[in-house]
């Protein structure tokens, strides 16, 4: 009895043992197959900074909820097109340079022509200016010097002035002549021709041993209203009356 008693507590034991080695073996494989717990999602970035404001020491509160601001106002932003805008500039606008206006060059005053030949001795040396040389021989002083210098601008504008047929000067028509030695000066001088008179100006230098010009310069200038004819005692012609 003892023995079967024996036996009896042996298996006893070794059953007890295999049947807490099954157990473990069947805890451990329930471990091994039992699905893992899955990590919580993270929150979606809306790029939003949220900031945690410290709590001040005191009774306990009920805390506020922390407002996020609402993402709507930018999205509906980022969906409108987006419109040009203008750029201000806050840079200090640049002085403007002080221009002085630039006046209009006047106009450049006619030249006098120089002469670089000499006609009235040839023309008083012509046989058809034998009345001219005996009313030259009748004046003296600086009646004769005026007419001889009348009569080298007369030939120097015919020679000068194809367009033109002078047959007529009055050196004092429109301002009196300057005559001085041997020199002579006419500025308002009138010179006729085709019937039409013109404004001239010369300066004349004669020898004063001959008598002869040795120097002359010229200007022709515009035509002389008809209608200041008459008060300067010029004619279209020799044989009309006066004006």
């Amino acid at each position: 009895m003892e023995l079967a008693a024996g036996k009896w507590d042996g298996g006893m034991g070794r059953g007890a043992a295999a049947s807490f080695g099954l157990h473990a073996a069947a805890i451990l494989l329930l471990l091994l197959l039992w699905p893992k717990a899955e990590p919580p999602m993270p929150l979606p970035d809306d790029g939003l900074s949220v900031e945690i404001v410290p709590q001040p020491v005191g009774p306990p509160t009920t805390p506020e909820p922390v407002r996020a601001p609402s993402p709507a106002p930018a999205k509906a932003e980022a969906a409108a097109p987006q419109a040009e805008r203008p750029v201000a500039n806050n840079a200090p606008a640049a002085a403007m340079p002080l221009v002085t206006p630039i006046a209009p060059p006047a106009p450049k005053p006619a030249e006098f022509v120089a002469a670089s030949r000499l006609f009235s001795d040839n023309v008083l040396a012509d046989p058809r200016s034998r009345r001219a040389r005996e009313a030259l021989r009748g004046l003296a002083g600086s009646e004769r010097n005026l007419q001889l210098c009348d009569l080298e601008a007369l030939a120097q504008v015919r020679r000068a002035r194809p367009d033109m047929r002078p047959d007529l000067l009055a050196p004092y028509a429109m301002a009196p002549e300057k005559i001085s030695g041997n020199s002579v000066e006419v500025s308002g001088g009138a010179l006729r021709s085709n019937r039409a008179w013109y404004n001239i100006q010369f300066k004349c230098g004669l020898d004063a041993g001959s008598g002869k010009v040795i120097s002359f310069a010229f200007l022709v200038g515009d035509a002389i209203p008809q209608a200041e004819w008459q008060a300067h005692d010029l004619v279209a012609d020799d044989g009309a009356a006066d004006q």
